[in-house]
Order: C-alpha cells, then sequence, then structure tokens
C-alpha cells in the first residue's frame, strides 16, 4: 500500500507547542485519505521548535496531492498550537511543502495548499478555486474595516489587542504593554522619581542633565553639547527623525515678509535674497499644519501651547543648511515678529526652541503615526482581505506586515486614546493629534510615498546642491534594491501587462486600498486599478518601502535626537513671544516640560527606539511562505544588493561625529511593529 513521509514544524516561540489530538488528511486528484491521528495527549510530539515525521499509509494511490488538512481536538484545555510547516513526501520520492505559519487555535479544520505560488488563472480544478475563495470568505468577516476617527484611513475593527484574530496578535502582549514599558523605561533611566513631579520646573539647562548623565549615547550626548548652535539646527532637517519637512524656497511666502536688511548679515554671496532664492540656496520649512490645532487641555494645572512657525533656511559657503529668519505664527504683524540669528541670544535660542517643538508635534503624529503606522496598517489589512495564502503578493508582502495591526491596535487602546499616555506629555494630547492627522490627510497622496518622486517634487534631490542629505541617498538606495527585488517576483508570475490586468485579486486588494484606506479621494492620486508590471513593481515598492525604511528613518531616531529635551520639547508651557528683547532665560526654562512631562517623554522616545526581541531586518524571510527556486534566487540577489548598501553606509560613517545609520538594512526591521 502506498506510504506518505509527513514531517511537521512546530514554531519555536514560547507556548508553540501543543498536547491536543491531531489529524491529518491528504487531498489528491484520485482521491482522499482516511483521518490520520498523529499526535495524542502526552505523547511529547509537536512541542515547541520541533520537528517530526510520521508515515501515513494508504488503501491506493492520491494522485496529486491538492490539499492537506489538519485538524486539532481539544484534550483537556485550550492549547494553542502554531504550525511552521508540513513536508510531505509522496511514494514516488517527490517532496511538497505546505507553508501554514498560522496558529491553530480551536478545533476547526485548517486546509493548506503547497507552497508554489498561484495567481487564480493558474487554478484549473474546482477544488483549489473552492478553497481559494473560502479562503477569502473567511478572511474578509474576520478583517473587517472600522472608522476610528471621522477622516482617518480606516482601521481593523477590535477594540483591544485581545479581540484580533491569534495570526496578528504579539506573541508576548506585555513585551508591548505601553504602560508597562515607559514605566520600565523610566526605571532603566534613573528618572521615574520625577514622574509624577508635574507642575515642578527644572532649575535650568545644566539641570536637565541631572536626567541624562546615565542614558548618554553618542548621537544624543553630541545633540546635548551642540543643540544651541545654528549648525545643529539645521542638519536635523536633513538627518535628524523627521527629515522629510525641508524644501527648496521658490519663492519667499507673502505670510512670511523677510527683507533684505534683515537676513544680509546671514547671506555669504553677495546676492540679494531675491538672487539666493533664484540659485536654490534658499530652503523652507511651514508648520502651517498646526495653525488652529487645539492645545492639550488634559491637566487643568498646565496650560500648554502649541505654534505654527515658518522657519527660513540657508545654505552657506560650507554647503551647511542653517536658520536665518524665524516667524512663529502664520499671520504677519507686529506680535509676530522675525527671529533673526542677530537677535539677542535667548531671543533667537528661544523661537529655534519653538521650531524644535513644532517639529516635533508634526513628527510624531504626521510623518511618524499617519504616514507609517496608519498607512501600513491599510496595506496589511486589505491584504489579509483581498490576496489568499497561495498568492505570490500575499507570500512577498506578508512579512513586511509582522504585527502592524497588533501594534496600531495596542495604541488604539493606550497610548493615542482618550486619557491615553499621549496626553500626558505632549502638547497635541487631548484631541489635538486628532485634528493634525485629520487636516493632514489632504497631503497623504501616492506620490508622496513614492520616495524618490517626493524627494524631487521638495527641491532636494540634486547631491551636488545639497551633499550632506544622508537620509535622502541611504533611501534612494534602499528604494532602488527593493523595486529591484518586486521586479524580479513580478517578471516570474506575471508573463505580461494584460496578466497583471486579469489579476482580479490584485485588483480588489488595490481597490480597498484606495476605497477605505485613502477614503476613495480621488485627489489622494491612489491607484485604483493596476494595469502594468511596470506600476505594479512601483507600487509594491511603496508598500515594502513605507512598512520598513520609511518607518525606520522616521522612529529609531527618537530616542538620539529628542531625549535631550531642550531639543525637542514635548510641551511648551509659556505661549510664545510676542516681542523681541524680553526674553531671559528663566522664561525658557520656565516654557520648557516640567519634570513630570520631561519623565514620561523620555520614557516614550526610549521606548519607542528600541527594537523587537527577534527582529526581522530587511531581506531576512525565516518563514519560507516561498518554496520556488527563481524566488529563492531573487530574495539572495536583494540581500546582496542590501548587503552592499551596508557596507557603503558603513564606510561613509567611519569617524563621523554624527553618522546616519537609520536606513542601513541591518537595522530596518521589516515591518512597522513598534
Amino acid at each position: 500500500m502506498p506510504s506518505y513521509t509527513v514531517t511537521v514544524a512546530t514554531g519555536s516561540q514560547w507556548f508553540a507547542g501543543t498536547d491536543d489530538y491531531v489529524y491529518l488528511s491528504l487531498e489528491g486528484t484520485a482521491g482522499c485519505s482516511e483521518r490520520h491521528l498523529l499526535d495524542k495527549p502526552f505523547y511529547n510530539d509537536f512541542e515547541r521548535g520541533a520537528v517530526d515525521s510520521y508515515d501515513v499509509t494508504v488503501e491506493e494511490d492520491l494522485g496529486e496531492i491538492q490539499l492537506l488538512k489538519i485538524e486539532k481536538r481539544k484534550y483537556w484545555y485550550q492549547d494553542d498550537w502554531y504550525l511552521k510547516y508540513i513536508t510531505v513526501k509522496t511514494p514516488m520520492g517527490d517532496y511538497l511543502e505546505f507553508p501554514c505559519y498560522r496558529w491553530i487555535t480551536d478545533e476547526k479544520e485548517i486546509v493548506l495548499r503547497d507552497g508554489r505560488a498561484k495567481l487564480l488563472r493558474d487554478d484549473k480544478t474546482q477544488i483549489l478555486k473552492q478553497h481559494r475563495r473560502k479562503e477569502l470568505e473567511t478572511r474578509q468577516k474576520t478583517y473587517r474595516w472600522k472608522e476610528w476617527h471621522p477622516g482617518f484611513p480606516l482601521s481593523m475593527d477590535a477594540h483591544s489587542h485581545s479581540d484580533l484574530p491569534r495570526d496578528i496578535q504579539f506573541d508576548n502582549e506585555k513585551g508591548v504593554d505601553f504602560i508597562l514599558n515607559y514605566s520600565k523605561a523610566m526605571e532603566n533611566l534613573y528618572v521615574n522619581r520625577f514622574m509624577h513631579m508635574f507642575q515642578s520646573s527644572w532649575s535650568d539647562f545644566a539641570d536637565f542633565e541631572r536626567i541624562f548623565v546615565r542614558i548618554s549615547n553618542t548621537i544624543s550626548e553630541y545633540v546635548m553639547q551642540h543643540w544651541k548652535e545654528d549648525f545643529m539646527f539645521g542638519y536635523q532637517f536633513l538627518n535628524g527623525c523627521n527629515p522629510v519637512l525641508i524644501r527648496r524656497c521658490t519663492e519667499i511666502p507673502k505670510k512670511l515678509p523677510v527683507t533684505m536688511d534683515m537676513v544680509e548679515c546671514s547671506l555669504e554671496r553677495n546676492l540679494t535674497l531675491e538672487e539666493e532664492v533664484k540659485q536654490g540656496n534658499v530652503f523652507i520649512v511651514d508648520y502651517e499644519l498646526l495653525d488652529g490645532v487645539d492645545a492639550n487641555k488634559t491637566d487643568p494645572c498646565t496650560i500648554q501651547y502649541l505654534a505654527a512657525p515658518i522657519c527660513l533656511l540657508y545654505k552657506n559657503l560650507e554647503n551647511k543648511i542653517v536658520p536665518i529668519a524665524i516667524q512663529l505664527g502664520q499671520k504677519p504683524g507686529p506680535d509676530n515678529p522675525i527671529f533673526l540669528p542677530s537677535d539677542a541670544t535667548y531671543d533667537w535660542l528661544l523661537a529655534k526652541i519653538w521650531v524644535r517643538s513644532s517639529d516635533f508635534h508634526i513628527h510624531q503624529t504626521v510623518t511618524h503615526l499617519l504616514r507609517t503606522h496608519l498607512v501600513s496598517e491599510v496595506f496589511s489589512i486589505a491584504m489579509f482581505r483581498q490576496l489568499p495564502a497561495v498568492h505570490p503578493l500575499f507570500k512577498l508582502l506578508v512579512p513586511h506586515m509582522r504585527f502592524t495591526i497588533a501594534i496600531n491596535t495596542k495604541a488604539r487602546e493606550q497610548l493615542i486614546c482618550e486619557c491615553g499616555l499621549f496626553d500626558k506629555a505632549n502638547a497635541t494630547g487631548g484631541g489635538g493629534h486628532v485634528q493634525m492627522v485629520q487636516k493632514a490627510m489632504k497631503d497623504l497622496t501616492y506620490s508622496s510615498l513614492c520616495f524618490p518622486e517626493e524627494i524631487k517634487a521638495k527641491g532636494m534631490d540634486s547631491k551636488e546642491d545639497i551633499p550632506y542629505y544622508y537620509y535622502r541617498d541611504d533611501g534612494i538606495k534602499v528604494w532602488e534594491a527593493i523595486k529591484s527585488f518586486a521586479e524580479d517576483v513580478i517578471h516570474i508570475y506575471y508573463e505580461s501587462d494584460e496578466v497583471v490586468c486579469e489579476d482580479v485579486e490584485l485588483q480588489a486588494f488595490v481597490k480597498d486600498v484606495y476605497v477605505y484606506g485613502m477614503r476613495g479621494v480621488k485627489a489622494s492620486g491612489f491607484p485604483k486599478v493596476i494595469k502594468t508590471r511596470e506600476k505594479l513593481a512601483e507600487y509594491l515598492t511603496v508598500i515594502i518601502f513605507t512598512t520598513s525604511a520609511q518607518h525606520a528613518a522616521v522612529n529609531f531616531g527618537q530616542y538620539d535626537w529628542c531625549s535631550w529635551i531642550p531639543n525637542a520639547p514635548p510641551t511648551m508651557r509659556r505661549p510664545p513671544p510676542t516681542e523681541k528683547g524680553t526674553v531671559t532665560i528663566e522664561q525658557i526654562v520656565e516654557s520648557l516640560p516640567d519634570r513630570g512631562r520631561s519623565c514620561w517623554h523620555l520614557g516614550a522616545v526610549w521606548a519607542l527606539s528600541q527594537f523587537q526581541d527577534n527582529e526581522l531586518f530587511l531581506g531576512m524571510y525565516p518563514d519560507e511562505h516561498f518554496v520556488e527556486k527563481p524566488v529563492k534566487e531573487a530574495m539572495a540577489k536583494f540581500r546582496k544588493n542590501l548587503d552592499e548598501i551596508v557596507n557603503a553606509i558603513t564606510e561613509r560613517n567611519k569617524n563621523k561625529k554624527l553618522p546616519y545609520y537609520y536606513l542601513s538594512p541591518d537595522r530596518i526591521p521589516n515591518s512597522v511593529a513598534v
């Protein structure tokens, strides 16, 4: 009688094994096997990290194996089991791989297909088409869209992390408990003694160093020593944790009435301001989005303030970007002066601090939350709803969706919800962050997520003109590597543009992103359909780059750049100055966050800057969703390209006082998971 050798691999996560009854059956083109008992309680099979083999004997040959069915029956209590994959050796000596990489949590039957990726057009038998359809029907009932706030991209319909499907939950929920992590961070940073000292001001700048001594690192220490310098202020627009706002100024806006007399002493080329603008030496950062946003009112004992500054910057003869004018409000007038480097020391310093604070708010809520976390969640939900596990694009994208829905759900549960942790230290807490996302949605366009296109649109693409923009340089290299990988995979499965057009599952995925994620807004420029392999490659690159590289670039530098509180104040406790010549050091310190808010802020930026345990970085695909040799070769080529980028970045960073490594592929996690 024919015999099949079945090898079962259990996950290595904690509690991944099971003591339940496990049954297996095979379904082939010539018939089905009976249900075989593989394991029963106390047999010590299917333990965490185990690989177990069994012989399954059938009465007659089953033909080509199409489906493999696994069933787990409860012995005593619910015992979840993480099944990595099953390998079947046929009587003819052929090997078939059945990837699973899922938790089996209840007594329902799990049906697997072999690991070869297939488009819908490739499925010829009714049984495979039916399996494909049922999988999506089940997923669409499980992964439901929900509006968290009006105007937001839609998100996952789940009130808490525990409501999520087990497959997308964190392995250890305690590891991502924001309250626990922030409290632990403050304890590790030796600042927990200050955490309840709200309304208690620091004495002076040196006083901030009391919470800095035990936690210094190369960049944060350098920031502490040089944060007052104009060079350091300008450098952060290029390579800090929010390097996405600066753009080349093509015309001085009317709302910023800067004159030549004001800035003449800052210009170094014997040109007028207008001539400097024409030559491309002037840059601008405008925080208009903050205009009209309500400041945090959750603590009646502390009035908090926001500003919407405009900052004009200049490329000097050393090719350094430095500030030359700052206006702290959007409407020019006598009570909204333009601050200059030639002003009194404390006037200029406080103006720069206000810009840094505004930059922090835009970074946290727009650059980080909206444009990486929420957008990545849209891609993730749409993928689960519209792409079956056998689809090549599901296999390509699923590593880049790992834990994204989980971290966002946890954030909505603890961090950015009403009375959440975000309210404790941030001036945009208490609802201001919601207003910001709603306003920022109008600028969330498809082209703005296309990295090279966005850099060019801001006039920041010339390496010759702007030589020290490492975010741009490294980002383009990583973008190109991802795009090349996406093209390689596409050409394996899509032989022509016509095949792209005919892939109804792909088109449903793209439509879901547009209709639910981008709320069907035409002006967003998100495609409703994709008609060519070239456009598909770009679309997949946008997804993978956003979920990996873009998030890494704006997330993991938060402790480096924001731990020195005066360089990134999360709140300001005095209103912006309305006249020059009155600012004192005491006024600046009183404006900065109190001890309690400083400590919550430190705990936050420390926790957010840490990699997950067992982090998977770009190019690492330990879960073998793909089994075909051509895709594995494409992955090897991708990793080789990434290694070359790592080497180039490492070489460039040698002996640099301010190394830039956030876009080094060995520091880019595959997905948004923190």
